[in-house]
Parts: structure tokens; C-alpha cells; sequence
């Protein structure tokens, strides 16, 4: 019997060994890597408040870097260089070495993110704490080096890319002159801030060939006379916020996400920080990828491809609202209406046409949807950070028709700019789908 001996321990050391290598692979892949590095780029930026377009930039780079260190853990994906504009090809892994996919992404995500946040210290801090969690799955130290050193050359890349979108530049161009005539845009209370991101469509896209690309309708013709078209429209503004229902007004204060929220107390005035609108649909994404029980390279592969769509709704967003110029409901019904009347939610600080929340929401819809089909049911518990019940939708079209008409209820937008908005964002949404590739062919 002694003969057998060796081959015996032999096989019990090759099984222990695997069931090692499973037993931290299960545990280190776990999703929930992903999004807690995501979710800790949020809270940095809420606690920082940055303006929903920058914050949309900073969505795009990270979760693209997440994306491309986490495809090398499954053949099916395609990288999304030379997809987008200026991204060149990836690093790829050294052959011979093992690496653990999703310590390499969220590692790009945070070094990514640390890069473009003010509060880099907070980032840091969860870094190192989260890099500690990969290394008591008992990964063992070898595979844990090749795959932090594989992550910060995504990381590398993507910051090299991200210098290159010309934010730089629109960081040093004069602020908005906030023009003398009746018709355009003035600053709103309580604040009364300048114009946000006057510049922004000269930030480069990710996927549309131009921030001009999907022109909305023409803009409403300004008129101060009560027969006009416009005065019309300013009327149900105000008599629909005179009218509110308990359930419209819960819709509007569900789908707020104003980061400029400012409260008076006396002479005092704080802000109250809250998330943009593309960082609730990245919150919606974190949720429905739960639902779906989705991998952490699906996870990423839905970040990024979101992400990137979010980015150029406002790029594309954004270049019509500086040319339009649109004067904001409060501004114009004070003046020529009812100089008492104030809206449900606080007028953020830029032109009225068209609707953000229409356009990334419409363009957020169609990739999800595309992703995980038209008719995903999902409970979304985004705003009960913010003291608000969780809201049930039965697709993400009903989630965006929801924030679009949220607007109108809150007295921030004229009903042609939610309308169009929505079109616009529609059709932003499936360019890109014909652009994006992210699933080899069977």
C-alpha cells in the first residue's frame, strides 16, 4: 500500500489547491466590488457638488476604465476602443501571469476617479480599504500585484484620454454674460447663480459626432403679449403649480437630483446636497444589476455603456440650451404674470430649452432597455438617502416618461421643452446603440 501513498497526497494537495483558487474567485469576482467603488465616486462628488454635466464627464471615465480591465475575465466583450473618440487601444494582460478581473477594474475606477474629484483623500481612504477586502479573500499575493499593477495601466490610459477633451481648456473661457433683453435667460433665486457650463459643447463626445448633433424642435418664440404662444405656456406652468396633486408633486420631488439646492435661513443661505440626474440612472443601473443578478463584467459593461450615453445627452443637451438662451418660467411669470408665484422645486442655474432630465432620461431608457429588455420592472430606492419612498416602475421608458414630465410639475420647464427634450434624448440613445459593441457574435 505504501506505493500509493504519493500519488494519494499528490491528488489531495492538486484538489485542496483548486478549491483554494475557487474559494477566493468566488469571493474577490463578487459584483458588489464594482459597485461599491462606483458608489464611492458618487458620494465624493455629492459631498464635492459638481454641476450634473461634470459629473457626467467623471461617470464616463471611470466606468470605462472599470469596463476595459474588467473584459480580459471573459471573451465575449469587446473593448470599447477606437469606439469612442480618442480612446486607442488597451494595455493588455501579459500571457503566462493570472489576474483577478474585477480587482483590476475597480482599482481603475478609484485611481481614475481619485484624478478627477477634488476630495481625492476620501477616495484614497476607501481605496486602500477595499484593496485590503480583495486580499483577505486569500488571493494570493502574486495574483493580487499582477492585477493592481494590470489596473493602474487601464487607469494610465484612460487619464491620458480624459486630458485630452479639451475640460482643461473650458476651465479658463469666461463665465456666461447674462444678456440685458426680456427674452433670455437671467439668474434665479435664492442664489442667484451664474449660468452653469456655458461652454460645455465644446467638451468632446464620446460617441455623437458633434455636440450639435440632434438638434432639438426650434425653440418657443418669446412674446410678453397674453395672446402669444409663449404666454400660453408660461399660464400652465403656473396653474398646473397652483393645482399640484399630492401624487405630482411626489414625482417631482422624486426626480429633483438639484446638486445647486440652496435653503435660506435668514441671512444664512446652505446647500443641500443632492445627486445629479445621470448619477440617479447610474443608481438605477447599480440596482437593476442587483435585480438581474449580473456578473461583475456585465455590471461593468452596463455602467460604461450608460455611462458614456449620459456623458453626450448632456454635451448634446447642453449646446442648445447656451444658443437658445431660454427664459425660465419663474423668471418670465414673475415678471409678467404673478410677481408672487414661485415653483415646487428650486430653478437650477442655466437656460430653460430643453430639458435635461428629458434628454438623459429618454437616452438612458433606450440603452437599459436595450440591455435588459422593454418591459424590466424595478423598485428604485435612489432618494432614500434624501427622506423619499421608494418608487416602482414597470419598464425604464415609464421611469424616464416619469422624470420628464417631473419637470413641468415642478415649474422648471415649459411643456415644449420636456416634449422635444424627450425626443431628443431618444434619438441620442438609439445612435448610440448603433455605435456601441461591446458582445462579440456568436
Amino acid at each position: 500500500m505504501k506505493k500509493f501513498y504519493p500519488i494519494y497526497i499528490v491528488m489531495v494537495l492538486l484538489f485542496s489547491c483548486a478549491g483554494a483558487q475557487k474559494d477566493w474567485k468566488e469571493k474577490a469576482e463578487n459584483p458588489a466590488f464594482i459597485h461599491r467603488s462606483v458608489r464611492q465616486v458618487t458620494d465624493v462628488m455629492l459631498h464635492d457638488i459638481y454641476s450634473p454635466p461634470v459629473a457626467s464627464r467623471i461617470y464616463a471615465y471611470i466606468t470605462v476604465a472599470g469596463y476595459e480591465a474588467a473584459i480580459n475575465g471573459n471573451k465575449g466583450y469587446i473593448s470599447l476602443s477606437k469606439q469612442l473618440h480618442g480612446l486607442s487601444a488597451m494595455p493588455k494582460p501579459e500571457k503566462g501571469k493570472q489576474y483577478c478581473y474585477s480587482l483590476a477594474a475597480s482599482h481603475a475606477i478609484l485611481t481614475v476617479g481619485k484624478i478627477l474629484v477634488m476630495s481625492e483623500g476620501r477616495i484614497e481612504r476607501f481605496h486602500d480599504e477595499l484593496m485590503d477586502e480583495f486580499r483577505q479573500t486569500g488571493m494570493p499575493d502574486e495574483v493580487y500585484q499582477n492585477s493592481i499593477n494590470y489596473g493602474k495601466l487601464i487607469a494610465d490610459r484612460i487619464i491620458r484620454w480624459a486630458g485630452e477633451d479639451n475640460y482643461k481648456h473650458t476651465r479658463s473661457l469666461a463665465r456666461y454674460d447674462v444678456q440685458t433683453d426680456d427674452a433670455t435667460w437671467k439668474p434665479t433665486p435664492p442664489a442667484y447663480m451664474k449660468g452653469v457650463e456655458p461652454h460645455w459643447n465644446e467638451i468632446r463626445p464620446f460617441i455623437l459626432d458633434s455636440a450639435q448633433q440632434f438638434k432639438p424642435a426650434h425653440a418657443m418664440a418669446f412674446s410678453a403679449k397674453p395672446a402669444s404662444f409663449f404666454y400660453t405656456l408660461a399660464m400652465d406652468v403656473r396653474n398646473t403649480g397652483l393645482n399640484l396633486t399630492d401624487g405630482q408633486k411626489a414625482v417631482a420631488n422624486f426626480w429633483d437630483d438639484n446638486p445647486f439646492k440652496v435653503n435660506t435661513n435668514g441671512h444664512t443661505m446652505f446647500a443641500i446636497k443632492k445627486i445629479s440626474p445621470g448619477g440617479h440612472w447610474i443608481n438605477i443601473a447599480a440596482q437593476v444589476c442587483a435585480k438581474a443578478k449580473a456578473d461583475y463584467v456585465r455590471t461593468a459593461e452596463t455602467y460604461a455603456c450608460l455611462a458614456v450615453v449620459i456623458a453626450d445627452s448632456f454635451i448634446n443637451c447642453w449646446d442648445e440650451k447656451y444658443k437658445s438662451k431660454v427664459i425660465r418660467p419663474e423668471t418670465y411669470i414673475n415678471t409678467y404674470i404673478d410677481q408672487n408665484w414661485q415653483p415646487l422645486l428650486q430653478t437650477p442655474p442655466f437656460p430653460e430649452y430643453t430639458s435635461g432630465h428629458s434628454v438623459v432620461s429618454n437616452a438612458s431608457a433606450v440603452v437599459l432597455t436595450k440591455m435588459f429588455g422593454d418591459n424590466f420592472s424595478f423598485s428604485d430606492s435612489t432618494e432614500t438617502a434624501f427622506d423619499l419612498p421608494v418608487r416602482k416602475f414597470k419598464s425604464f421608458k415609464a421611469a424616464a416618461a416619469e422624470a420628464s414630465i417631473s419637470r413641468f410639475y415642478g415649474g422648471i420647464h415649459y411643456m415644449p421643452s420636456v416634449i422635444n427634450g424627450i425626443d431628443e434624448g431618444k434619438r441620442i440613445g438609439e445612435f448610440a446603440l448603433t455605435r456601441l459593441h461591446t458582445r462579440k457574435a456568436n
